[in-house]
């Protein structure tokens, strides 16, 4: 007995472009948590290599920014929308953290600022955070970049959600 065999083209190499009509086909729910889960694990695991983490970078970022520091409550409402994933008190811990490493320093009032150390770090970890943006970024030239976040905004406001870009320290040309 033979059997007819179906024609079955090989999948195209991972890397090989589709055309239009294929990726216009494409789940771009599927392509942005793809993105997003790559992204993070790069951005975390080079801040990691450097013993560091996002809450901490955020933190630092924003305490530096204010021109009279910030208390636990005001750092956890600024970074609130920033956390992801993070569970509530992973504000907390960071600034615990950064305590205990001598980034921060607390006055009477509970206000937080950066010492010599801290300032020190957060240069070290924004030549860091340079760094890993012009990986994430190579080979995307800013009009693609622009183009990408303008298309990713119209479908969140389509589906009625909201598409503001995260403003403040650190974040003019979405470093992470």
């Amino acid at each position: 007995m033979t059997t007819e065999r179906a024609s079955i083209a090989p999948a195209p190499p991972t890397d090989a472009p589709l055309d239009s009509a294929a990726l216009a086909a494409q789940p771009v729910g599927y392509w942005t948590w793809a993105a997003s889960q790559a992204l993070l694990a790069h951005i975390r695991g080079s801040m990691a290599r450097e013993d560091v983490n996002q809450p901490q970078w955020w933190t630092l970022n924003h305490v530096d920014a204010a021109e009279n520091g910030l208390t636990r409550a005001e750092v956890s409402a600024r970074l609130d929308a920033f956390r992801n994933d993070e569970s509530a008190g992973t504000m907390d811990h960071a600034v615990d953290s950064l305590l205990h490493r001598g980034w921060l320093v607390a006055d009477g009032a509970g206000r937080l600022t950066l010492t010599d150390a801290g300032r020190e770090a957060k240069a070290r970890i924004k030549a860091l955070v340079t760094r890993v943006r012009a990986e994430m970024h190579e080979g995307v030239s800013d009009e693609e970049y622009a183009a990408a976040l303008t298309v990713l905004q119209r479908m969140i406001r389509n589906v009625g959600g909201d598409a503001t870009p995260r403003t403040g320290p650190g974040t003019g040309r979405r470093q992470p």
